[in-house]
């Protein structure tokens, strides 16, 4: 039990959990906190009067210098942090250092950002929307976690508007048009925030995977299906998801998911040695998403179905000898179940338009229109004595994009 007023047994944000972000109260510049209930330690203070050889590290207005060191000294300070918020002997000096949450920021500088496809289900969904006379997954896609390269500039926090991208599409009749997307789509996803960098040449193997994922957060990797769907061959991804991708301010550790490692779903497809993960402890994580649009829940995507885990997802994306840099980020990609209410995203809900899906007040949808606000949430459930672990949450409004000349 921490010592911290308000924080039950239980609390979601308790020392169980102890959240990493960047906040700032009114022109302020952000600094480095970590999340206690409803309240914020600043690190940069604490460090400095309890573990001054660490205060460098977290004194910077983002997560990197903590990110650039070994991953034993990410546990030490996150042990250090658990004893000044459980033990009274330190109380005095620590709590003058707890305030207001107040506006958050991105906590970490980006570096490389790598997307993958790691959910069968979702896979299997789009596959039979777009490919209804082929097989629904391709004939890799259980061999190896497909992924590619995002742009890491757009990457943006939480409560970030969304400006609605421009592009070329195919409408009907086969004719190629520019202009605003009009099937702008979101996916929910998990992300791992990557530390503990590497050389050129030097893969990740899975047993090092701990070594390198300091901390998990919530996702919306937002995607212009249109503008996707008329570009994506024969290269992939495009202009139709490098506008902009949605991260929540808050960097849950790893090690808070000790206790909700889940096994991932069987696999049919015997597994190259590289990501072979039999004889490892297991890398699915059980955490729930919801989705909610304009203030209506409208689907629960469930994160221990994932085909892939972020082990094997870092093992491929270096098996070829490229580098991982502090604040890297990799997404999950779209997490969806196997009911029709545990879609990732509305082009699954939807059908592509072909099923709009209802709201309150008799209104339906298919894809966002300006002035929507998704909200994508994520927790690990309560089970036995494994309290509830909070992800927080990551939002965003549509707004119109004025027309290019």
């Amino acid at each position: 039990m921490t010592w911290v007023p308000g924080v039950e047994a239980g609390h979601p944000y308790g020392v169980h959990n102890l959240p990493y972000g960047a906040v700032s109260t009114g022109a302020g510049d952000p600094r480095l906190v970590v999340r206690i209930g409803d309240v914020a330690l600043d690190l940069a203070g604490a460090c400095a009067r309890l573990a001054p050889d660490l205060a460098p590290l977290v004194s910077g207005p983002v997560l990197n210098p903590l990110l650039a060191a070994p991953a034993s000294t990410w546990r030490r300070l996150r042990e250090a942090v658990r004893t000044w918020l459980t033990d009274e002997s330190v109380r005095p000096v620590v709590e003058p250092l707890l305030a207001p949450i107040g506006r958050t920021h991105l906590p970490f500088a980006v570096g490389d950002y790598v997307d993958f496809y790691a959910s069968a289900h979702h896979a299997s969904a789009i596959g039979r929307i777009f490919r209804p006379d082929s097989p629904a997954l391709p004939e890799n896609w259980k061999h190896l976690p497909i992924g590619y390269h995002g742009r890491s500039g757009t990457v943006v926090v939480s409560g970030t508007p969304i400006a609605r991208p421009h592009g070329q599409r195919r409408v009907a009749g086969g004719t190629v048009e520019f202009g605003p997307s009009l099937r702008l789509d979101i996916e929910a996803e998990v992300g791992f925030v990557v530390g503990g960098g590497t050389r050129l040449g030097e893969p990740v193997a899975l047993a090092g995977a701990a070594e390198h994922i300091f901390g998990v957060c919530l996702v919306n990797d937002w995607s212009a299906r249109d503008l996707q769907a008329w570009e994506y061959v024969p290269l992939g991804p495009f202009l139709g998801k490098s506008f902009a991708t949605s991260v929540s301010p808050w960097v849950v550790p790893l090690e808070a998911f000790d206790n909700a490692r889940t096994a991932p779903p069987p696999r049919d497809v015997p597994l190259m040695s590289y990501l072979d993960d039999a004889a490892l402890p297991p890398w699915g994580l059980d955490i729930a998403l919801e989705i909610e649009l304009n203030g209506t829940v409208i689907t629960r995507p469930p994160f221990p179905s994932m085909y892939w885990t972020a082990a094997q997802m870092l093992a491929h994306m270096t098996v070829n000898g490229a580098t991982v840099r502090p604040g890297d980020l990799f997404a999950s990609g779209t997490v969806s179940g196997p009911e029709p209410d545990q879609a990732g995203s509305l082009m699954e809900l939807s059908q592509a338009g072909r099923s709009p899906f209802a709201l309150p007040g008799g209104v339906t949808r298919s894809f966002l229109e300006d002035g929507d606000e998704v909200v994508i949430r994520g927790r690990v459930p309560a089970a036995g004595d494994r309290p509830e672990l909070g992800l927080g949450e990551v939002t965003g409004v549509v707004v119109a994009k004025p027309a290019l000349q």
